[in-house]
């Protein structure tokens, strides 16, 4: 195995020779393996071992073997304890959804702070398969049939082309101790209750079952290199930017055929998931939205928004009177000036001595009034982008620099009357919006 193992590094990671690599290691039977092989390569590792607090003194047991294997190679090795049960029932996720994403967030922080260039994890063939089975059985599309990826970003695993019965081979001809972790013989887990009941029916079907699946998705993931590069061909062509988020004709939608296939293959990466509703905004009234985790569509007159979920709603800003830039929500300039010296909506002058600081930056909220400027009487913030015509999404991204309770300026749109610069005037504020 360590000579196939070389070939495939000289072959398809040649770039591993040249950086510090972080080694993700349970002290399992896997990251045990590849630290032995990268060792034997002369590959220069560091170990990065994850204390999820989950099964007592079992788990400090495998920090205790991956630290004194450390020692004993002579590598530097990272450990971190996390509060992994409490992170599941923040997220409303399950602890193994919640231990993923502990330990990359920790990678990610060791590789922007030390040398290491890459993370290696040992996912082998048989984890490929299992992860092929339960996405099959979720519900997915070609993406997750064409495997774990070897190269993901940072992220790399180098023994997916070997079968755990070669790492266990390779383990007891070369003597490497490692931890068994209790939690992998439950079958409670959708993954153990696949790897332990349905993979080794599969396997009796053919001496080479491993093998042919391993063809088999490798052919997918090729097909679904072609897909994408039709996809992204499309995007380019239907999405187009607006405002910062991404517009799309209804009706170049409509032409699209199979229809359901090609909406899946652009809103995918999106996060969405309801195809159903999603197929829906296409008839919808507008207003009608779709929700992901991270993005929203909405159905505005002909065409759909997609816009990435703002972090910031409902947040307010404050501007002091020493501010002379404001880069957050929104860019603003602000100077002491003599005069007004031109007109533009990302322009407005104020009197200085009719505002009470700090002033706040924030969401309109229904119910919310002001005076235009140049216009007698008041308007419900609501009315006045009615007759803008913005969209929803328009709409909730605007924002409002108000003085105590009563707005200023509707950024970028329309200044209130009772702040504008008059005979009396003695000093005058000019905010300038960059755009």
């Amino acid at each position: 195995m360590f000579l196939k193992f070389n070939e495939h590094i000289a072959k398809k990671l040649p770039f591993l020779k040249d950086k510090r690599l972080l080694l993700a290691c349970s002290g399992g039977l896997d990251s045990m393996v590849l630290a032995h092989l990268c060792l034997g390569l002369g590959l220069d590792i560091e170990l990065a071992h994850c204390n999820f607090k989950l099964r007592g003194a079992e788990s400090n047991g495998d920090e205790d073997f991956v630290r004194n294997s450390g020692r004993q190679w002579g590598v530097q090795v990272h450990v971190k304890h996390f509060e992994t049960e409490e992170y599941a029932r923040n997220h409303g996720i399950s602890i193994q959804m919640a231990a993923r994403d502990l330990r990359y967030q920790w990678f990610t922080e060791i590789l922007d702070n030390t040398s290491c260039g890459y993370v290696l994890t040992a996912h082998h063939a048989d984890d490929s398969l299992e992860t092929f089975l339960i996405n099959l059985s979720r519900g997915t599309g070609l993406d997750g049939l064409s495997g774990i990826p070897e190269i993901n970003g940072k992220v790399i695993r180098p023994l997916l082309p070997f079968s755990q019965k070669e790492l266990l081979g390779y383990a007891k001809s070369e003597n490497i101790n490692w931890r068994e972790d209790s939690s992998n013989a439950s079958t409670k887990y959708l993954r153990n209750k696949i790897r332990h009941q349905i993979v080794p029916l599969l396997k009796e079907l053919h001496p080479t079952f491993l093998q042919n699946f391993l063809r088999t998705q490798n052919n997918l993931g090729q097909s679904n290199g072609i897909l994408k590069n039709s996809i992204l061909e499309l995007k380019n062509r239907v999405f187009q930017p607006w405002k910062g988020d991404i517009k799309i004709r209804i009706e170049d939608l409509r032409q699209l055929d199979p229809l359901d296939a090609h909406l899946y293959g652009l809103f995918n990466d999106f996060g969405f998931t309801e195809w159903d509703d999603v197929k829906g905004l296409l008839s919808a009234e507008s207003g009608k939205q779709v929700f992901s985790r991270t993005h929203r569509m909405v159905k505005d007159r002909d065409c759909l928004i997609l816009s990435k979920l703002q972090s910031n709603a409902g947040q307010s800003y404050y501007v002091h009177i020493a501010d002379t830039r404001i880069d957050r929500p929104v860019k603003l300039l602000l100077e002491d000036v003599r005069c007004i010296d031109e007109r533009a909506k990302n322009v407005v002058f104020l009197d200085k001595e009719k505002l009470n600081f700090p002033l706040v930056l924030r969401n309109w909220i229904n119910g919310d009034y002001f005076y235009p400027f140049g216009m007698k009487g008041k308007k419900k913030v609501s009315k006045f982008f009615k007759d803008e015509k913005m969209d929803l999404v328009s709409k909730e991204k605007q924002w409002l620099l108000c003085s105590d309770n009563k707005i200023v300026w509707v950024v970028g749109k329309r200044a209130d009357e009772r702040f504008k610069v008059d005979d009396s005037t003695r000093k005058i504020l000019k905010i300038t919006q960059i755009t």
